[in-house]
């Protein structure tokens, strides 16, 4: 099998394509809060809860799928690809901080920004809806920027 086998480069076809489904739907976070925000009354709730809907229906499913097939990919590899090379082992741990990311502070984030703009949060909740876009912009930055150092890892496999 390895690395030049049909299985494995269809596993690794897999693999970018969830990579390109998850990312792709995941970077755009932000964006689609700032033009919400912009919009306002119910077209803004309509963007908000569209970009929800994508990351827990697409973007969600595919992220874990990422992982998977990663971990398949070295599998198949015969050894070609190890656990314990450094590329690997730093793309997982970037992996597991992104989807701390994703899952403590992204989603609930973007769910407390959808109900405020939908008017189903209660209380008092004067000058929560900025300090929640900053927080999602920031933590998407964060996101974005450990997506970018996988990819390096990814395409330069440094010390393979």
């Amino acid at each position: 099998m390895g690395v030049s086998g049909s299985l494995y480069r269809f596993v690794l076809l897999l693999h970018i394509l969830t990579v390109v489904v998850a990312f792709g739907s995941l970077v755009t976070n932000a964006a689609y809060a700032r033009l919400a925000r912009e919009r306002g009354g119910a077209e803004g709730v309509a963007i908000n809860e569209a970009n929800a809907s994508v990351t827990k229906r697409v973007a969600q499913s595919s992220f874990y799928a990422v992982a998977v097939l990663g971990i398949l990919l070295v599998v198949l590899s015969d050894g070609a690809i190890g656990f314990e090379e450094p590329w690997i082992s730093l793309s997982f741990l970037l992996y597991i901080a992104a989807a701390v990311v994703l899952v403590a502070v992204l989603i609930p984030t973007q769910r407390r920004i959808n109900a405020l703009t939908a008017g189903r949060s209660g209380g008092d909740q004067e000058g929560a809806r900025p300090r929640l876009d900053k927080k999602l912009a920031a933590f998407s930055g964060i996101f974005n920027l450990i997506f970018v150092a996988i990819l390096v890892l990814m395409i330069f496999k440094p010390g393979a």
